[in-house]
């Protein structure tokens, strides 16, 4: 565990390449056992590549902000302003308007050391300054740590949905919080 002290900002398009790398190194870790490495690998070249970390960064609906320690990236999340796009997401979500924190990932390095709670009230204060109602997530259901994380922050089950991981579908709650 590091104690540097982090520092979460808005990422660049000059930062696409480290996230992609972060984003391999770290995705991995909050899959189902049952996901297997070739639909991981899968996943992370088709959603966590550098070239879509450019065209997030492009996105004017998508603020990526990363955390940093010393000179390096140690987590990211994304932010998807808009309504959710499934219409059972957006019934369960039930708030207008409203973001995703549509990733939310720190290097094992750094676990513990407070890097996922500056990105979360990074998250949550761009929301509120945003003027939304609210902030949604999907996290696996086997994924009972970030759950226990996101309760902390005042997340609460409203809903539930799949999530692709390569060929797979993986089983997600969904999870809001209501300003």
């Amino acid at each position: 565990m590091s104690n540097i002290p982090v520092i979460v900002d808005r990422a660049g398009l000059w930062d696409a390449e480290e996230l992609s790398d972060v984003a391999a190194a770290t995705f991995p870790l909050a899959c189902p056992p049952n996901a297997t490495s070739d639909d991981i690998d899968i996943f992370i070249t088709e959603v966590l590549s550098g070239e879509r970390f450019g065209e997030y960064l492009s996105d004017p609906a998508k603020t990526v902000l990363k955390a940093v320690a010393g000179d390096d990236i140690v987590g990211y999340a994304m932010l998807i302003a808009g309504d959710p796009a499934d219409p059972a997401v957006a019934a369960a979500v039930g708030l207008r308007p409203v973001v995703e924190i549509n990733k939310m990932y720190v290097v094992p390095g750094h676990h513990g050391s407070g890097v996922s709670t500056a990105l979360m009230l990074a998250c949550l204060e761009r929301a509120r300054e945003g003027g939304f109602a609210g902030i949604w997530l999907g996290v696996n259901q086997e994924n009972v740590k970030a759950q226990r994380f996101y309760g902390k922050h005042g997340f609460t089950s409203v809903g539930t949905k799949t999530n692709t991981v390569g060929s797979q579908q993986h089983d997600d709650f969904v999870l809001r919080l209501a300003f």
